[in-house]
């Protein structure tokens, strides 16, 4: 979400001088990397709570979670081999590491934006059609760009009757407090912060496309097929943490609130905003219900417009995504994002 144009084709570069030859095979450690946002905040709780080392002691592995600072440098690690798994939303798994070549698996959907992402304008109430003549910063080629054109879309304007102006999540809350600076998207912790300026409006949210930002864990495709035990691991761990958040556990919410830099309740303020699947058969109805294969339709048309699926890209098609049930999107014969249910699906029998 910062920087994206030379970042992006900096992984596409690293990306394919990982993918050649390949290298998957039988491993015994794994590293994954996470960064800061409400939706991922479990993962360093699992890993500094030890529980990742006991779901991958009972399958004979180490798995190392680290936390990463910046967003994109994390995806451009995965996509460059570093890493067996990154959190990254539904777009940019599609526009970065698949779209330079790694064929990659959505492991874990824990969550989807319900309200993390927003539009803001200074101004009391102001409406989404207030918006048609303003500079609007924002991580550009980013969710939070892709939020501003479906909310566009609803109030029955286009892009060009705005100006984006490319602000990187870590300025977006100094940019808005300049004078200058009328309009901005962001996603949590920045949006609460800019929420809180006096006289400002939140005139669109995620909350209006409801299932769209999705927020993911995904693994190599290669090592996830070579390395079921990872799979497993990581499966089981995520959803003994959510059962503990479910049930209210203060000291994992307390340390994750630590972790992301508010308290307790600014924590569970952000939850609220983020729908997280509790359970493996919550986010199993999700990823084999139809409604996904559209949401990522409308997804790659946003990235091909964009320019986001690669100079070889000639229309949203092609880079092929698989789902459950053999459902397909896209050029089956580049198959490069997968949505695989096989875990959640061991998780929901008892099986893990």
């Amino acid at each position: 979400m910062k920087r994206l144009p030379f970042v992006r084709s900096l992984a596409l570069t690293l990306a394919l001088l990982a993918c050649a030859p390949s290298f998957a095979a039988v491993k015994k450690e794994f590293n994954i990397c996470w960064t800061i946002y409400a939706g991922w905040m479990p993962w360093g709780t699992i890993s500094n709570e030890k529980i990742i080392d006991k779901w991958a002691s009972k399958y004979g592995i180490k798995i190392n979670i680290v936390q990463l600072n910046d967003y994109i440098e994390s995806i451009n690690q995965y996509t460059a081999g570093q890493f067996d798994g990154c959190t990254m939303t539904n777009m940019d798994a599609l526009t970065i590491p698949a779209a330079g070549g790694v064929d990659t698996t959505a492991l874990i959907t824990g969550s989807y934006s319900d309200g993390n992402d927003g539009v803001v304008l200074k101004g009391a109430d102001k409406k989404l059609s207030d918006l048609k003549g303003l500079s609007v910063y924002l991580p550009e080629l980013s969710v939070s760009h892709y939020l501003l054109v479906r909310g566009l879309e609803k109030a029955g304007l286009a892009e060009r009757d705005v100006k984006v102006v490319n602000t990187s999540d870590a300025d977006i809350v100094s940019a808005f407090s300049t004078a200058n600076v009328r309009a901005t998207v962001a996603w949590n912790p920045q949006l609460s912060v800019i929420k809180q300026t006096p006289q400002s409006t939140e005139v669109f949210s995620s909350s209006q496309v409801p299932g769209e930002l999705i927020d993911m864990l995904v693994v190599n495709s290669e090592t996830l097929h070579d390395n079921p035990a990872l799979g497993k691991a990581l499966t089981g761990a995520w959803f003994e943490m959510m059962a503990k958040m479910q049930a209210g556990d203060k000291q994992a919410l307390s340390a994750m609130a630590a972790d992301s830099g508010t308290d307790l309740a600014g924590y569970q303020a952000q939850l609220k905003t983020t729908h997280l699947f509790w359970t493996p058969a919550d986010a199993l109805a999700f990823i084999t219900a139809p409604e996904l294969a559209k949401t990522m339709q409308r997804v790659a048309q946003f990235s091909f417009d964009k320019g986001l699926l690669g100079e070889g890209a000639a229309s949203a098609d092609f880079i092929g995504m698989a789902f459950p049930g053999n459902a397909t999107l896209g050029d089956t014969a580049n198959t490069k994002l997968r949505f695989d249910d096989r875990y959640l699906k061991m998780a929901v029998a008892g099986q893990l």
